[in-house]
């Protein structure tokens, strides 16, 4: 089985938000597969995918703050800001964080770890919706 679905992330403000659930929610078709491999690309070059902690929000704020220390906005060193302050230093934490996750599937839902989650990294100050193809391959039910 092949599946390949496009799903529209709503648009968020900065920061890391977990958006397990959104992109679940595009994917019925995850139910029907017994095993598999769920395929994430983020069609984005200022924002990432990545997974970590589901239940505390405050590693998501945490992984914000770390991110702005290590790549800073604003400085006169970068020469492509055409879109603002924020343009470059979007791409390069999109770089460091990635923009595909390949997720197994059992039994119809994710095989994710108790407390893990998929999140959205929103580099920039007004993003927009974000857009991933989803890519489902595995045997059916």
């Amino acid at each position: 089985m092949w599946q390949q679905t496009l799903i529209t992330l709503r648009a968020k403000p900065r920061g890391f938000h977990l958006v397990t659930d959104e992109l679940l929610a595009g994917l019925p078709e995850l139910q029907a597969c017994r095993v598999g491999l769920l395929h994430l690309w983020l069609q984005h070059t200022s924002a990432s995918l990545t997974i970590n902690e589901n239940a505390d929000p405050a590693v998501r704020r945490d992984f914000e703050r770390f991110f702005n220390r290590l790549i800073p906005q604003g400085t006169a060193d970068y020469e492509h800001n055409d879109e603002g302050l924020d343009d470059l230093p979007a791409h390069f934490k999109a770089s460091v964080l990635g923009c595909q996750l390949s997720l197994p599937v059992t039994a119809g839902r994710l095989a994710l770890g108790t407390w893990q989650g998929v999140y959205l990294g929103e580099h920039r100050d007004h993003g927009g919706a974000r857009k991933v193809l989803a890519t489902l391959y595995g045997e059916g039910a």
